[in-house]
């Protein structure tokens, strides 16, 4: 490809509203441009790194056996009532509203295979496609990371038993290893949350990156790994003490109705206090949750536990429960007979504070279990720094930020229990198809390699997903000597199928040479003064700085050995 032939409008600067550096550089380097929020055109070098990643991914999904196929995006209202997901806060609602715009296809594809799948024999089955997804996010961020409307792979794998079900997983867990591997990122598998999806078995692939929106946990010493919406919170052991806790009293905290000000009032840590929150369950009871002060519930687990995402409730729903206005609600002297559930970590508080139930009073040396009966005592907080490792009590978590970039879910019987996709057994029974599915953001991946992948001066993009492998810097058109060099290079490495762009343009070498560091292609070659001694310069992107004299008669074998070095980092 002629650079005079492309459409790469580059810019100076990034726009003031772009902060992830992904974002910056697909803007500067003219790989995408913004319709509106969350919503890109992807220009010419942005096509072609997204055509790279979607091959690579399909043919590791060939390896694993998979049949690509292409899905409606455009999904009937009944469709998602069927299995319950017709109120996912994410979904595009389709005027006169008896159609959604596709967030994911579990749907599409149990209908397609409850119609035409009868038998054991037609099973396993693992149906692919690529193709936009769309999801009404109401905070769009970060270019590509977090949009409105995006590419991505997803698979869905339909088994007649439990082995061949955890089979597919881990080979669909193992392709996506692969599948990043070669798309030259740095991921790491960690346990997650399912969402809206279902199931109990999930994993996101994970690029690390300071500018993540994901929270990974990990622990060193056993490389235990998992998203902090997943992370199983364990408290530390309660510290012995042979002191009495004195009776409970009411104390008059005028105007303190945040737990920071508690603290500061009272001028105790926050830790000696307990957060009492009213949640409206999904059947529509209330539900009295506890928390111990310094610390986060964790609204996945709660969804989790209670079926479903639940609402904090208002004013007057906590006035009828506690009997306390907002700010000072206790779980000592309830109202009315409701659920109350705890955080595990509460049950180690020793002389605690709680709100009376009062407005601007708080109860002082409360304990749980002595002052009101003890809750049901779960998982509900999300896990920090320092706490125990979940699979070794010597082990204490780390935090880190990331991009998930993939997402395997074994979902079991989710979708065929409620939408009735059943096959006949060897002994002629009928039988409940099992079920997973596995996402992998095309766009967002070619987000998150540049994340991984740049430097001051642009993008330091992996040989397998660049634009171009090379690029032919021709220092002066107007030379012919120097043109024609560039010609003969750029004919003799595409006939050696080295995917090379030839910068052919009348501008300023300056601006060329800034503008290939900017772009990214991993091997530079220029043609220049150098010529008039019979030698090309050629230099690595990543190591832009150590610069090859090579003879113009040996340029193309020489360049396209490098390429092949470079391709083989990221082979599998």
């Amino acid at each position: 490809m002629r650079f005079t032939q492309l459409f790469v409008p580059t810019l100076r600067d990034a726009p003031k509203d772009a902060e992830m550096v992904s974002h910056k550089l697909l803007l500067r380097g003219g790989f995408i441009r913004p319709l509106s929020s969350g919503v890109y055109s992807y220009l010419p070098l942005g096509l072609r790194v997204l055509n790279k990643i979607s091959r690579i991914l399909r043919e590791e999904m060939e390896r694993v056996g998979g049949a690509e196929m292409l899905m409606p995006s455009l999904f009937p209202k009944e469709l998602l009532e069927e299995s319950g997901r017709d109120k996912v806060d994410v979904l595009f609602t389709v005027k006169p509203q008896d159609y959604f715009l596709g967030f994911t296809h579990e749907e599409v594809i149990t209908d397609i295979v409850r119609k035409d799948i009868q038998s054991y024999k037609q099973l396993p089955l693992l149906p692919y496609q690529i193709q936009t997804k769309f999801r009404n996010e109401p905070r769009p961020r970060g270019g590509l990371v977090r949009c409105r409307e995006f590419l991505m792979l997803d698979a869905y794998s339909f088994d007649k038993d439990e082995a061949g079900n955890q089979l597919a997983y881990r080979n669909m867990k193992e392709a996506f290893g692969r599948m990043f591997t070669r798309c030259g990122l740095d991921s790491l598998s960690v346990e997650a949350d399912s969402g809206a999806i279902g199931g109990s078995q999930s994993e996101e692939f994970m690029v690390l990156s300071a500018d993540g929106e994901d929270t990974v946990l990990r622990c060193g010493k056993t490389g235990y790994a998992a998203n902090a919406e997943r992370c199983e919170a364990v408290p530390a052991p309660a510290e012995a003490s042979d002191t009495v806790v004195p009776a409970s009293e009411s104390i008059s905290t005028p105007g303190t109705s945040s737990i920071e000000a508690v603290s500061a009032f009272l001028g105790i840590p926050t830790t000696r206090l307990i957060k009492t929150l009213v949640f409206n369950a999904p059947d529509g009871q209330p539900v009295v949750v506890l928390v111990r002060g310094d610390r986060e519930l964790n609204d996945a687990k709660l969804a989790k536990l209670l079926g479903g995402p639940s609402s904090l409730a208002d004013a007057a729903t906590v006035l009828r429960v506690t009997g306390a206005p907002l700010g000072f609600a206790g779980p000592v002297g309830l109202q009315v007979p409701v659920r109350m559930i705890a955080d595990r970590e509460v049950e180690t508080v020793r002389d605690g504070v709680v709100g009376a139930n009062t407005a601007d009073t708080h109860l002082v040396h409360v304990q749980p279990g002595r002052d009101f009966p003890h809750p049901e005592y779960l998982d509900l907080r999300t896990a920090v720094a320092g706490d125990i490792s979940p699979v070794d009590p010597e082990g204490r978590l780390e935090t880190q930020r990331g991009i998930e970039v993939g997402h395997v879910f074994n979902f079991g019987t989710k979708y065929s229990k409620s939408m009735g996709a059943t096959f006949s057994d060897e002994n002629g029974a009928t039988q409940l198809m099992l079920g997973g599915s596995y996402g992998v953001g095309v766009s967002r991946t070619m987000a998150a390699a540049i994340e991984q992948r740049h430097d001051d001066n642009g993008i330091l993009w992996p040989i397998s997903i660049a634009p171009f492998e090379v690029v032919i810097v021709l220092v002066w058109p107007k030379d012919d000597m120097q043109r024609q060099a560039a010609e003969d290079l750029y004919h003799e490495l595409s006939v050696a199928g080295v995917d090379v762009l030839l910068d052919d343009r009348e501008e300023r070498p300056g601006v060329k040479f800034k503008e290939a560091d900017l772009l990214g292609i991993p091997v530079k070659v220029v043609v220049g003064k150098g010529l008039a001694e019979g030698t090309l310069e050629v230099s690595l992107r990543r190591s832009s700085d150590q610069k090859e004299a090579v003879a113009a008669v040996e340029a193309a074998s020489y360049v396209s050995e490098l390429v092949s070095g470079l391709r083989a980092e990221v082979s599998l």
